[in-house]
């Protein structure tokens, strides 16, 4: 059979749909609007940028509230040497957050990436990691000293969090420049620096990074990508429109190819990219672990920057196929190349598929691509309603969920200039909250006393219920600003959250897929590696339960492929141990 690339078939596909012809079958991925069972989709609606603008809504309230750092303490932030003027694109990438309970006390702790300094002599150096304990009541307490996590010997960026040795203790590899941190959690509050012993050295530059199972051996492997081969020997002299010296963009740097490293037996890891099958290049700034065709298996997607986004789909026993501009997740619905950066999954339409969202550049749309089946993807921002806010973000740390507890899946972004001196919008920029109504997306306005009302450099972007009250809170990395704690204030509800611990898979359950069967429609969740932009958000996947919602039932499929079903939860947190069999609750 010959094979379309997808992207060919979206142009196709929506000329057929526009004329109102039908569409045949062997035309993969093209659908009729409101093809779900669950209820209307989008509806495809030729009108202008300026008349969706008006779909924006005010907010009745201050739903983000930040944090007082007075109040919580919290003072580390991310250093990226602009001070020094050296104008190199690596100060541009920024840090990340990672969420995870270090000490085990059952309340989600913070850690953030450094970044690094600039010397006279062009030399490099790396800035301490911060790791904040939560104490309770939104109060914090630096750790990075005494968990012996701080030192960092290069300019650091991503935080992966993740328990690679199944002990129960989260672990945490921090990416950067030239260097690789892999701190092993000893379960006493303090970690150990074991990445060159353990098998992963990389010195190469190092964005995202993400956890998961890949080969299907129960244990943790990590991915990583890497993004363009900058060094002060090639910083390339680049100009403003003002004249002035400024960041040059990553068309000027060639690829670095990405890596995966494999578990092994003895606990450590081995380099295995050529044996995986992934490509040379791309400049990886995001990466996203997850099953995105129902096999059980988890796929990768890499947001690459100005070149075309990387699809592999999992072939088994570790090896891969990419597949990104034939399943449509590659290019624009242009055919074009995008700067993408921050990624996520999440089901937005409720038909129990799971959708890509990626972050892009200034002068581009954001893309959401829809699952039609099989992993096979259609780029629906127009329709969607997110091509309504324009063009002028430059966007990161990103997160799909539920916050305001209504039963679908919303959208906030973390935006920021990457260049000194932008034409078309500032370097500090709105982040953006996009509430979900009914498959359709609208931008939310807060008053500028507001998080989401004020302008930031933000980077990357991790969730959390940082206050135990059942919804999803906010950690955000900035550039040379205290990290930003911001509270969920949207009216409370009855919520479900569920936490899973695997036996037979990954002890933390990355790639499983939840379905919760309510007497309105099915909601689907993943248990995601990796995700946003440099970060790692709490494991924990959260619904709520409002209204005249009711509980049908709990569908838990977890990677080993062992099938659950619990028909009594309870409100709150409900922890739930892979079985050894298939068994019904």
């Amino acid at each position: 059979m010959i094979k379309i690339p997808h992207s060919l078939l979206q142009l196709v596909c929506a000329a057929l749909c526009l004329s109102g012809t039908t569409i045949p079958a062997l035309l993969v991925g093209c659908k009729q609007p409101n093809r779900s069972p669950q209820g209307p989709l989008e509806t495809p609606a030729n009108i202008s940028e300026a008349d969706e603008a008006k779909l924006d809504i005010a907010a009745e309230a201050d739903f983000w509230q930040t944090v007082d750092p007075n109040h919580s303490g919290v003072r580390f932030a991310y250093r990226n040497a602009e001070e020094v003027e050296q104008c190199t694109i690596l100060e541009s990438v920024g840090g990340g957050a990672g969420v995870l309970d270090f000490d085990a006390d059952g309340r989600p702790d913070v850690c953030a990436s450094g970044g690094g300094k600039f010397s006279d002599k062009n030399i490099i150096a790396g800035l301490p990691t911060g790791l904040l304990q939560n104490q309770g009541e939104w109060k914090f307490k630096d750790r990075s000293d005494t968990s012996r996590i701080a030192p960092a010997a290069f300019y650091t960026n991503g935080i992966a969090v993740g328990d690679f040795n199944n002990d129960g203790f989260s672990d945490v590899l921090i990416t950067g420049y030239q260097g690789m941190l892999l701190w092993v959690n000893q379960g006493d509050g303090t970690f150990l620096q074991l990445a060159e012993l353990l098998g992963i050295k990389h010195d190469l530059w190092g964005s995202s990074a993400a956890w998961g199972d890949l080969n299907g051996d129960g244990a943790l492997d990590v991915y990583v990508a890497d993004y363009v081969n900058w060094s002060f020997d090639n910083n390339p002299n680049c100009r403003a429109n003002n004249g002035r010296r400024d960041i040059c963009p990553p068309k000027s740097f060639e690829s670095l190819p990405d890596k995966i490293y494999y578990s092994q037996t003895d606990g450590t890891f081995r380099e295995s990219s050529q044996f995986a099958g992934l490509r040379q290049d791309g400049k990886g700034l995001g990466v996203l672990l997850a099953d995105v065709n129902a096999d059980s298996r988890l796929d990768i997607y890499v947001a690459n920057d100005t070149t075309n986004n990387f699809l592999y789909l999992n072939k088994g026993a570790g090896k891969f196929e990419e597949v990104g501009e034939l399943h449509g997740v590659a290019l624009d619905d242009r055919g074009i190349p995008n700067g993408s950066m921050g990624v996520d999954l999440m089901d937005y339409n409720r038909d129990g598929q799971f959708d890509i969202w990626v972050c892009n550049y200034e002068d581009e749309y954001f893309a959401l691509y829809r699952n039609d089946s099989a992993a096979h993807f259609m780029h629906v921002s127009k329709s969607a309603g997110l091509t309504s806010f324009g063009q002028r973000f430059v966007a990161f740390g990103t997160a799909c969920a539920d916050f305001d507890f209504d039963g679908d899946e919303d959208i906030v972004v973390s935006n920021g200039h990457v260049i000194k001196y932008p034409q078309r919008s500032a370097r500090k920029q709105l982040p953006l909250y996009l509430e979900n109504r009914n498959a359709r997306f609208v931008k939310v306005i807060f008053s500028s006393a507001s998080y989401f009302g004020s302008e930031h450099e933000g980077r990357g972007l991790a969730t959390a219920d940082f206050d135990s009250d059942g919804d999803l809170d906010l950690v955000i990395s900035l550039l040379n600003e205290p990290v930003a704690l911001i509270r969920n204030a949207f009216p409370p509800v009855a919520s479900l959250s569920v936490k899973l611990i695997g036996t037979q898979s990954n002890r933390d359950a990355v790639g499983a897929n939840l379905i919760l069967h309510t007497k309105r429609g099915l909601q689907a969740r993943q248990i995601k590696g990796g995700g946003s932009y440099l970060s790692t958000h709490e494991l924990c996947v959260r619904w709520g339960i409002g209204g005249d919602e009711e509980v049908v039932k709990l569908e838990v499929i977890w990677p080993s492929g062992v099938k659950q079903t619990i028909r009594e939860l309870t409100d709150g947190l409900n922890v739930l141990v892979e079985p050894q069999l298939n068994f019904v609750k």
